[in-house]
């Protein structure tokens, strides 16, 4: 074999050599060293000088210290100790650990080796790539700090220095370290990886980067064979536009699943969303809030306990008190179900629905809603009748029903929106000046007019209205007018014993504060009156017939009537008058019948 030794090489190897050697003569080893043995050589020189012995070895050289054995192409072996190996050096260490360099220092007495070169080291599958390697073959430390690689199957791991504990399966990289993986790539400061497990830990900042995903962290692991991983201390994770943060965020790879815990947040251009636990479905953006959770979009804000939203199917579900605003709509419930496809959404339990715009409200047990036509169908609540409240000035209007449902509609000769609603089956209502019982009812916010039919009846004050239809038009004052339609019935009283009436076919009613101040009677009108002296004493019964009357009043009392087209009647004194015969025909008081309180209004079949 033909060797070609540098002198200068040598000389370098053989000064470093006595240096360690001089250095861990000041440590005890802890037993008796064996000697290195030489097994084979192609030429062996054996050299005695200054007290020392040189055995020089050259071709094929075959090396051992109990378990451990060494080749090369040439060595020196100093006092059957320390060895300088040249050229293809090999150290094997039982079946797991297998060193190749390009020259070799040993200390025999510490069994410390320095490998330089093309250094590898191997340890089942993983190999770490370095130029200068420092391995204790005790403690089966291998240290590095002029930069290493270890390889594992596809991934690369890279840093300036590094402490790899074989025996341990664990290493620590320091200094410029990044992992390269086909599915991921690593940049932090300092991190510890067991080649075993492939878990990563971080001990530093760390930049993760898959795909167009970036997470940053200062602890956690990531699994690499499983693409799993947990981050923590200020946490944060990007995707293109999207970024999170929390105290804690777990990824799955495989599920590609993101989960924030602890302040979690979410953002998007469009949207954003916190909660104390958040979970990102990147494949099929899904996101699910859990606890104080908040979801946030251009249009929109949900409010709940836990909230499920599929982005990309606009499908969201909230459970425990949810607040959903869309201006100028909001919808509180117990829980919400909602798909943009059909459009529909489903709130229940103790359903709070506002229209902000139109000073409206309807409490309810279960509410449909579209929001095309900000539609919204109410049933249940309270004895299973939902209410609905309308702010009037500094009164409200309240009323329930069987059913109410509100929607808009873009009125053709108007440019603004119309909320409608329409309560239908045992329509009741309570206003301070105003009650009203029927089967059913339509109001409009355009007009402010309440249009009731199938039997209404209204009181306001002593007064109790009836026809087949009544239109009550609210103004900021409160009610501006009453029109009834068709068998129109007014029946006054203050004392309960003898009643006013006025009947016709058509009966407009006009009012200021709460008050009648006049009254136009069309059609067949007819009238029954308690005439009055000075000190309100009843004289008589007027009653009259004509085509058309009109009433006006002063401080609720008649000041005036007119008769228009061919009246009659009479004036008939009290101690003569019977009064029950003299009734209007379609005549009832029904006082009994009247909301006395808002709680009145849910009582059903009165």
């Amino acid at each position: 074999m033909n060797v070609n030794w540098s002198f200068g090489k040598f000389m370098a190897l053989l000064l470093l050599t006595l240096a360690c050697g001089k250095a861990s003569a000041q440590t005890e080893p802890p037993h008796e060293p064996t000697p290195v043995n030489v097994d084979f050589s192609d030429l062996f020189e054996y050299i005695q000088q200054k007290g020392q012995t040189i055995q020089k070895l050259i071709g094929s050289v075959e090396l051992h210290q109990d378990s451990v054995y060494m080749y090369c192409d040439s060595a020196f072996i100093f006092n059957e100790l320390d060895v300088i190996a040249m050229s293809k050096v090999i150290i094997q260490q039982g079946d797991s650990v297998s060193v190749f360099a390009d020259s070799l220092s040993y200390q025999g007495a510490i069994r410390v080796a320095d490998l330089y070169g093309e250094v590898i080291l191997m340890s089942g599958n993983q190999k770490l790539f370095t130029t200068q390697l420092n391995y204790d073959l005790n403690t089966k430390i291998a240290t590095y700090d002029q930069g290493a690689i270890l390889t594992n199957d596809t991934t690369q791991l890279i840093s300036k220095r590094g402490y790899y504990y074989v025996g341990l399966k664990e290493i620590f990289f320091k200094d410029s370290v990044q992992i390269i993986d086909p599915n991921f790539e690593l940049r932090t400061d300092t991190l510890a990886f067991n080649t075993d497990s492939q878990v990563a830990t971080f001990l530093a900042p760390t930049l993760i980067v898959q795909d167009s995903s970036k997470i940053y962290c200062e602890g956690g692991f990531y699994d690499v064979r499983n693409q799993v991983a947990q981050f923590s201390g200020n946490p944060q994770y990007q995707k293109g536009e999207s970024r999170a943060t929390a105290k804690l965020i777990q990824y799955d790879g495989q599920k590609n699943e993101v989960t924030l815990q602890g302040d979690a947040f979410f953002e998007e251009p469009d949207r954003r969303a916190t909660a104390d636990v958040l979970t990102y479905l990147e494949d099929t953006e899904e996101i699910l809030l859990i606890g104080h959770a908040r979801y946030e979009s251009k249009d929109q804000t949900i409010v709940a306990d836990t909230i499920t939203y599929d982005q990309k199917k606009e499908v969201y579900t909230t459970r425990g008190r949810s607040v959903i605003s869309d201006p100028p709509q909001l919808i509180e419930a117990d829980q919400v179900d909602y798909e943009k496809e059909e459009g529909l959404g489903i709130a229940q339990g103790n359903v709070i629905w506002q229209d902000t715009s139109a000073g409206i409200s309807i409490f309810c047990e279960q509410a449909r809603y579209r929001e095309e036509g900000s539609y919204l169908l109410a049933t249940g609540g309270r004895n299973n009748r939902p209410l609905f409240i309308s702010r009037i000035e500094e009164d409200s209007l309240y009323m329930t029903a069987d059913t109410l449902v509100a929607q808009t509609q873009q009125d053709s000769l108007y440019s603004d929106t119309t909320r409608l609603l329409t309560a239908f089956h045992q329509v009741r209502i309570f206003k301070s000046d105003l009650q009203a019982l029927c089967d059913s009812v339509s109001y409009s916010t355009r007009d402010s007019l309440f249009r009731l039919y199938q039997g209404p009846i209204i009181w306001s004050d002593t007064s109790q209205f009836i026809a087949d239809t009544i239109h009550v038009k609210l103004a900021e004052g409160g009610i501006e007018r009453i029109d009834l339609y068709n068998q129109s019935l007014i029946i006054n009283s203050s004392d309960l014993k003898y009643f006013n009436q006025v009947k016709g076919k058509y009966i407009h009613a006009f009012l200021t504060d709460g008050e009648i101040r006049r009254m136009q009677v069309e059609g067949n009108a007819e009238t029954l009156y308690y005439a009055l002296d000075d000190e309100d004493a009843y004289i008589g019964v007027n009653k009259t017939a004509c085509s058309e009357m009109l009433f006006f009043f002063v401080d609720n009392k008649l000041q005036e009537i007119r008769f228009y087209k061919e009246p009659s009647g009479q004036l008939i004194p009290m101690e003569q008058a019977d009064h029950e015969s003299l009734k209007l025909k379609g005549f009832r008081w029904e006082f009994e019948r009247r909301p006395k309180s808002i709680v009145d209004l849910f009582k059903k079949n009165k």
